[in-house]
């Protein structure tokens, strides 16, 4: 069994059991424990599982992982992803910019865009823009979450109400199977509703990793956007809703087949 392969494999395990041990692992797959404890640190520093004595267990469904840790997950595909993104939006367009690390990557791609009006809920997505002469970048009003800058909140959501843009920009915690949307915070959810009603094209950005996350809030469905930006083929499952919904997929290629 190819390293990918195996490793989506022990994921799926984990979730169904809750918790696998280096030893059934060992027993199931017909590698060595030196091997298995290899995939396990491995998806550990993804962010996919929770490296446990003896084994793996489930990342928690009600807590997110600490903004510092997530800037570092993944960051070179969450980097591609947000470059091939930026390179979808035109000049002189208007957008929401969402909270999250991997949207704070897309702000850092647009940077060599022109003309932008980006209304955003995220700090770090504005301290990032605000340089830019040429663009209108606005900061809704509201609650700041001192872990990330993020602002929610009734006040976000009115002002949110107030706009109509081209493209909202929109990250995630986590995708089910049945294609909801899942995050873990429910007022993070609010605004993120709020700016998928008021954009005429939504684009989400995510991560193979977010393919296999729990998470407890509902934010919406996969079927309510109009683009997935992410790094690997989604699993059947969900690559059969985008196909069933139109939703445009768009895998960005990697750094030697761009």
């Amino acid at each position: 069994m190819i390293q990918q392969k195996r490793h989506d494999a022990i994921i799926a395990l984990v979730k169904h059991q809750g918790y696998a041990s280096i030893e059934q692992l060992t027993r199931d797959f017909g590698v060595t424990p030196q091997t298995i404890r290899r995939d396990l640190n491995a998806l550990a520093n993804e962010g996919l599982i929770r490296r446990v004595h003896g084994g793996a267990g489930l990342e928690s469904s009600t807590v997110n992982t600490a903004y510092h840790t997530r800037k570092t997950l993944n960051v070179e595909a969450k980097r591609r992803i947000a470059e091939y993104l930026a390179a979808q939006i035109p000049n002189h367009a208007s957008l929401f910019i969402n909270i999250g690390t991997s949207n704070e990557l897309v702000a850092e791609a647009l940077q060599h865009h022109q003309g932008l009006e980006v209304i955003t809920n995220n700090l770090n997505v504005a301290a990032i823009l605000q340089h830019k002469e040429d663009f209108n970048v606005i900061v809704a009003g509201g609650q700041v979450r001192s872990r990330d800058g993020g602002i929610i909140g009734e006040a976000a959501i009115d002002f949110i109400n107030q706009f109509k843009v081209d493209v909202g920009i929109i990250g995630i915690s986590g995708i089910d199977e049945d294609g909801s949307l899942l995050e873990f915070d429910y007022q993070e959810v609010r605004v993120a509703q709020a700016i998928i009603q008021n954009s005429r094209q939504v684009f989400l950005i995510a991560d193979h990793s977010k393919f296999h996350r729990n998470a407890v809030v509902r934010q919406g469905r996969i079927t309510q956007i109009d683009a997935l930006f992410t790094d690997r083929e989604p699993p059947e499952a969900i690559r059969r809703l985008l196909d069933s919904h139109d939703v445009a997929l768009h895998i960005a290629p990697m750094a030697s087949e761009a």
